[in-house]
């Protein structure tokens, strides 16, 4: 997630109260359980809700489209070329979702904002 979050690692504050799922919007950045390892968690962006249709990797000269499953949300990390997200394991289902990142605490204090800017044509396709 660089360079949004540090590669040795940030402590970071999570919401998990009420109905943070029913919040969620592209750009926020979310934990969850990871689909391939049950024990791990990862932290990524969301680039698409339920319903969206995201581009699976611009970076490609053929671009493929996939539209997320309602329930489901598609995710990845700021550092395209070095993470492991939705391009590799698809959407991510809401039932693995932990939380919200709303700040990081350490080491250095700052908010976690939602800045993703959708350009069109490149990770949004509206159908």
């Amino acid at each position: 997630m660089l360079p949004t979050l540090n590669v040795n690692g940030d402590s970071l504050i999570v919401s998990r109260l009420g109905n943070w799922r029913n919040k969620l919007r592209t750009g926020d950045v979310i934990v969850y359980i990871s689909p391939t390892d049950p024990h791990r968690r990862a932290v990524k962006r969301i680039l698409g809700m339920s319903g969206d249709t995201v581009c699976v990797d611009p970076t490609k000269d053929e671009l493929e489209y996939v539209q997320v499953p309602k329930g489901y949300v598609w995710v990845q990390g700021d550092n395209h070329s070095c993470s492991t997200d939705s391009r590799t394991y698809g959407p991510i289902p809401l039932a693995l979702l932990c939380g919200r990142v709303l700040a990081c605490a350490w080491p250095e204090p700052r908010l976690i904002r939602n800045t993703m800017e959708v350009v069109p044509g490149q990770f949004n396709k509206q159908v």
